[in-house]
């Protein structure tokens, strides 16, 4: 395996550029393709056009963009020279991204055009530079922050300065500011040394070459689509595919069948859309189909037939695809298993760089997340003696430095010898291999003492026909469920009372609470005594989530607490 010679991205840039010089590294779908040696020109060149604006090894530098050819290009530009990258997920609201600029004390930004208006505000006076990704040009920060507006300059310093700083596999590398289900942001702190080794022990249980073609739907500033969809295939002279539109199946559909992708990496959310949306109406749309699919050697056959089709649409050479982020519902994850889908469920978070557990796809095992990777250590702490259930904490180069400027919730997450706690429960069978229960903080305790996990109860409610997605709570003694139903298969199954009916959405109302009276009762009947539901309330809207589509569990939380 061609390695670089130093965990560091300077040395990451050197490697792969002498390795693959012309090979397509970087790519929108229907453009053309940056070789490697073309990268490395840019971002040597944006470096120098840094340099020339005093930015300086450990300096921070801002980076709000969606996902393009040009972000990996600012990426390794900034993290090569030993400056600090702040990658901003474009999701986050205007006064978050404000908060995120101060705290960081970015002393420069590169910011695409379409996110530009986000910096319609005061800017922090630490920053003084601003580049546009599109074209890695250099902009004026007075128009940006006065109107929103990108007004290019001309660069006054036309011999670029050469970088001699040589940044060490310790130095910090970027401070990941995390908006997750909890509502607290924080600076993760992750070095190079963190990142690359990272990058480096996924490849130990899962190869990438040169022959390999991802196609990037996931947004780059999370350090999952990060670290395994960009910086492990430029480690290894892959090449990589961006959508210039958000990935909705009218998009997604004929870009994979452009690219034809080998690998993939996607959220639980995708794959359950897919499965709900396109394959289980097919399976039960008759009393036929249902009596089949009850027939385990028939359920497996239909399956099979309708994985083809998926994997056809997918492009038809895919060989892994990965799926993280959130837990996968069980019935989506049959159906791969049965489809024969090459997928593979992994495990890790922000503070890890990110990947903790995973495995190739020919060895996975129903509902687990694989085993620990490489030069890395997990451990469950206390386990229950019945269950083997407890705290996952995890030890290794890959673990964070901390959280930017605080100490406080640093020492928090570490125990006294060093070990990281993830929040999340879990258990390891005989063999290494974890799986996941749910999150420590959403874990409920029933009034006779049993562990109740909200994740596993949504997971039964969204395998159910209709039901597009769940939270459930925990409110003066009883479990409630919200619900968000998929209105437009209502809608054509009802289509029939339009006909007959003064007001048809009044009719499709009566039917909805009919449908979640039914939901309750078909969860209930597979739920154990302590985990069933006293009421399933109608979610009109989508939950808010997370960039990972997980929802933000504690905006719904807050407003129960009000109520």
């Amino acid at each position: 395996m061609n390695l670089p010679s130093k965990l560091t991205f300077r040395s990451l840039l050197e490697n792969s550029t002498e390795s693959f010089h012309e090979l397509p590294a970087l790519s929108f779908v229907d453009g053309e393709a940056l070789t490697y040696g073309q990268v490395n020109k840019l971002a040597t060149d944006l470096s120098g056009l840094l340099a020339g604006k005093g930015i300086q090894k450990g300096d921070r530098v801002a980076l709000l963009s969606q996902n393009m050819p040009n972000w990996g290009v600012a990426y390794l530009a900034i993290t090569s020279m030993g400056a600090i990258v702040v990658p901003i997920l474009v999701d986050f609201s205007n006064p978050e991204i404000e908060k995120i600029l101060a705290h960081s004390e970015a002393k420069a930004i590169i910011v695409s055009e379409k996110m530009a208006d986000k910096l319609h505000q005061p800017l922090p006076q630490t920053l003084k530079s601003a580049f546009l990704v599109d074209d890695l040009s250099e902009i004026s920060v007075a128009d940006l922050e006065i109107r929103g507006k990108v007004v290019k300059r001309e660069t006054e310093n036309k011999d670029l300065p050469v970088i001699t700083d040589e940044p060490e596999e310790d130095d910090l590398a970027a401070i990941l500011y995390t908006s997750g289900t909890t509502g607290n942001p924080k600076g993760v702190m992750l070095s190079h040394g963190n990142i690359m080794s990272n990058a480096i022990n996924t490849l130990g249980i899962q190869d990438v070459n040169a022959s390999d073609r991802l196609l990037s739907v996931l947004p780059l500033p999370h350090t999952y689509e990060c670290t395994i969809g960009f910086i492990i295939p430029f480690m290894r002279g892959a090449s990589v595919f961006y959508l210039d539109k958000l990935p909705t199946p009218t998009v997604l559909l004929p870009a994979m069948e452009k690219v034809k992708p080998t690998m993939m990496l996607t959220v639980p959310l995708i794959i359950e859309k897919v499965y709900q949306n396109r394959v289980l109406p097919k399976l039960t749309g008759s009393a036929l189909m249902r009596s089949l699919m009850k027939v385990k050697t028939m359920r497996k056959f239909l399956h099979k037939m309708a994985g083809k089709k998926i994997y056809k649409a997918f492009g038809g050479h895919l060989h892994f695809f990965g799926i993280g982020g959130a837990k996968l519902s069980a019935p989506a994850e049959l159906f791969l298993r049965d489809a024969g889908f090459p997928y593979a469920i992994g495990y890790g978070l922000t503070e890890t760089s990110p990947l903790l557990a995973g495995c190739n796809p020919k060895i996975t095992r129903y509902r687990s997340t694989g085993f620990c990777l490489p030069d890395q250590q997990l451990k469950i702490q206390n386990p229950d003696p019945n269950t083997g259930e407890g705290e996952i904490l995890a030890k290794g180069p890959n673990v964070m430095k901390g959280y930017f400027k605080d100490e406080e919730q640093t020492r928090e997450v570490f125990t006294p010898d060093g070990w990281f706690k993830t929040g999340d429960l879990g258990m390891m069978d005989s063999d290494g291999y974890l799986y996941i229960r749910g999150r420590l903080k959403n874990m409920i305790l029933s009034p006779s003492g049993e562990n109740i996990y909200p994740e596993d109860i949504e997971a039964v409610l969204n395998s159910q026909q209709y039901v597009q997605e769940s939270l459930v709570y925990e409110i003066r003694g009883k479990l409630i469920a919200k619900v968000h139903l998929n209105y437009e298969e209502l809608e054509k199954k009802y289509q029939h009372l339009k006909t007959t009916a003064r007001n048809f959405q009044e009719e499709l109302q009566q039917k909805v609470k009919e449908r979640l009276h039914e939901i309750r009762e078909k969860a209930n009947a597979n739920l154990n005594r302590f985990s069933r539901l006293s009421g399933v309330e109608e979610q009109t809207v989508p939950f808010e989530k997370t960039p990972t589509k997980k929802i933000k569990r504690f905006l719904y939380f807050k407003s129960m607490e009000e109520k």
